[in-house]
């Protein structure tokens, strides 16, 4: 408890220097000072709001359990019993929703994303789920307010996909999407199953944070770049220029093609910001691999080859095997409604972190 109030006593300090400097006149006469300052304060203000109520709340229990000690009165012990309970409560909610605020923020958590759906095991089947998961996602981000572009498309003739890659972009986007990555599981009668078998088929999902030109520096001696025609669904020639880019990374393997601009300068752009996602995504599981350790303990690993979610269509459910949470309400998250799921992801990573905690 006391080791809790301390680290919050450093929060409501900082908060109140941040505010008294902000009324400096070098420093309200100054917009860009003014600007950086009401950042900072915004930051930690909710954090500061909580751990006033909650000093509030430690007093009041001290004070309730003061009277319960020489009340002799019946009725009123037994109000004073039920005022401690909600208190008490309240209590513990607030320390809960604190120690998550005092958890390690993942820096990238604020960035704008690329989104990469590959078509696993099941052939047609596997990218005709691909191309549900990006209807999902799509709908989920319109409902937030949030933008979207596709970078690159690979379509079978069906109206599946055996790769789609798009970038989002929004408020905080990595920090509710990153528990999307692993491999997704859908179980159902495929329309082309004369017998009504279940087949079962995957989809790898992958959310890497947007990496900007200054942070991942790419040598174009490392480079080898070809262009070729664009191809549409089963091969077919679509554009007569070689407005198609691909390009390979050289001391990492890494191959990104882009062919869904006309303009070969669009494509070959496109094939860049993909390739720097995945050498930041590259440089990061090189970090995390030291942290083993600190890495197993989080919900939200980013791990490609996990199986994180089933998608069974017959008893209409969705099961989330990293919290073992099953939801009866496939249509809706096909829908794009997705907040309960992310919702609990998010809840029980904080909770991992939060057993870290020393408080």
């Amino acid at each position: 408890m006391s080791s809790l109030l301390e680290k919050l006593k450093v929060y409501e300090e900082n908060y109140q220097s941040l505010v008294e400097e902000l009324s400096n006149p070098t420093i309200s006469s100054d917009p860009e000072k003014i600007k950086e300052y009401g950042k900072k304060i915004s930051e930690i203000e909710e954090i500061v709001n909580a751990s006033r109520e909650y000093r509030k709340l430690l007093s009041s229990i001290q004070e309730i359990k003061d009277m319960l000690k020489v009340e002799k009165e019946e009725d009123m012990r037994e109000f004073l019993k039920e005022e401690l309970e909600q208190i008490m409560n309240r209590k513990d909610f607030l320390e809960r929703k604190i120690k998550g605020y005092l958890t390690p923020k993942d820096p990238n958590d604020k960035r704008n994303v690329i989104v990469e759906i590959r078509a696993g095991a099941g052939g047609d089947e596997a990218a005709l789920f691909a191309s549900d998961l990006f209807k999902m996602y799509t709908k989920y981000i319109e409902n937030r307010g949030w933008n979207y572009r596709v970078l690159s498309s690979n379509p079978i003739g069906i109206g599946g996909f055996k790769e789609i890659i798009f970038e989002v972009e929004g408020d905080s986007v990595y920090g509710i999407l990153k528990y999307e990555s692993g491999v997704h599981r859908v179980q159902r009668i495929p329309v082309t199953e004369s017998g009504g078998r279940i087949h079962t088929s995957t989809a790898t999902v992958a959310v890497l944070p947007v990496a900007e030109e200054v942070e991942i520096k790419i040598d174009p001696s490392e480079l080898r770049i070809d262009v070729f025609r664009t191809s549409g669904p089963g091969g077919q020639s679509v554009n007569t220029t070689d407005s198609a880019v691909r390009i390979t990374h050289l001391p990492t393997g890494i191959v990104v093609s882009c062919q869904d601009e006309r303009s070969q300068l669009q494509n070959k752009e496109r094939a860049l910001k993909i390739l720097r996602a995945r050498l930041k995504e590259l440089e990061e599981r090189k970090r995390m691999d030291e942290e083993t350790r600190n890495r197993r303990m989080q919900i939200g690993s980013g791990d490609r080859s996990e199986r994180i979610r089933t998608y069974n269509f017959p008893q209409g459910r969705v099961t989330d095997h990293r919290i073992n949470l099953t939801l009866y309400k496939l249509d809706e998250i096909l829908e794009g409604d997705l907040d309960e799921l992310i919702d609990e992801l998010k809840m029980a990573d904080e909770e991992k972190k939060v057993e870290k905690l020393n408080v």
